[in-house]
């Protein structure tokens, strides 16, 4: 009997990131002696109280949802792990962050948000209740975090429209995002990012140029290109993402962090890569000075 109980919990984990929870393991046959001799042996591993890790099971999506959980009903992964979880962010060590409805139970560990939300921003994304893109987008606005890549992201990625964007201003008037993400959201469109990237790349192989490191983090930040042997990071800019003067203030944090860290920061546009010519002479005399 005991190996048909574990059979039923090894597929109720698989299709859960690798995690179950006490009311899981007592629905499938398990007493709590039980459980807390599993435990003992390793075969679970506790991530929050109530929440069991099962054996070999975890996924990159399993210290989220373990959060999401540990929360209970009505919990939703928000905020940058929000981002990272729809592809619109990169990981970052830290806490997980929960948006919970009223009365819902928080946990040691984890970030807690309390709001209502529209039933359109309640979703899932990789089997992980979250926050729709379009309001993890706002809510990231809401902190001293970068929104413009996130946006962009998003919209490359077909995650968010103007239209979605507008219902979240409607929806939610006194956030404290929604300022800044109508200031990003109104800026005039020219390459998206990657588009930028792609271009300042392909220019920079035919001109003959060492290869640079691509979308790295350097001293917390994320950066478009670095010569790391050079101490150079290339960084490109275009109106649509350092229009505002949040944009100029948060670049000119980002440029003092870098040099303080021995980084040389050059900022080239859109239309520079444009001037084919202009961008690689630039760079060329940067990369020149070690």
């Amino acid at each position: 009997m005991e190996g048909a109980e574990t059979r039923q919990i090894l597929a109720v984990a698989a299709r859960r990131h690798g995690l179950v929870t006490t009311a899981q393991l007592l629905g499938c046959g398990w007493s709590k002696d039980v459980i807390a001799a599993r435990v003992r042996r390793g075969w679970l591993r506790q991530r929050y109280r109530g929440v069991y890790l099962v054996g070999p099971l975890e996924t990159p999506h399993t210290p989220a949802l373990a959060a999401v959980l540990a929360c209970g009903d009505g919990a939703l992964l928000s905020h940058y792990p929000a981002a990272v979880l729809w592809g619109l962010c990169p990981p970052l060590a830290g806490p997980m962050h929960v948006t919970l409805p009223a009365g819902a139970h928080a946990r040691a560990g984890i970030v807690v948000h309390r709001a209502a939300l529209h039933p359109a921003d309640v979703t899932r994304c990789q089997g992980v209740p979250v926050t729709s893109a379009a309001r993890t987008i706002l809510d990231l606005a809401a902190t001293e975090l970068e929104i413009d890549r996130p946006l962009n992201e998003a919209r490359i990625l077909r995650l968010v429209s103007d239209p979605s964007l507008n219902e979240q201003f409607s929806r939610y008037p006194r956030h404290r995002g929604t300022a800044a993400l109508k200031e990003a959201a109104d800026a005039a469109p020219g390459f998206t990012r990657s588009e930028a990237e792609h271009r300042a790349l392909d220019l920079i192989r035919r001109a003959g140029l060492p290869e640079p490191e691509t979308n790295v983090r350097i001293a917390g930040y994320e950066v478009d290109l670095l010569w790391r042997t050079e101490r150079l990071i290339v960084e490109i800019d275009g109106y649509a993402f350092h229009s505002s003067r949040r944009s100029f203030e948060r670049d000119r944090r980002k440029d003092q962090a870098l040099l303080a860290a021995g980084f040389r920061t050059m900022r080239i546009t859109w239309r520079q890569i444009e001037d084919q010519v202009a961008a690689v002479a630039a760079i060329t005399r940067a990369l020149a000075l070690r």
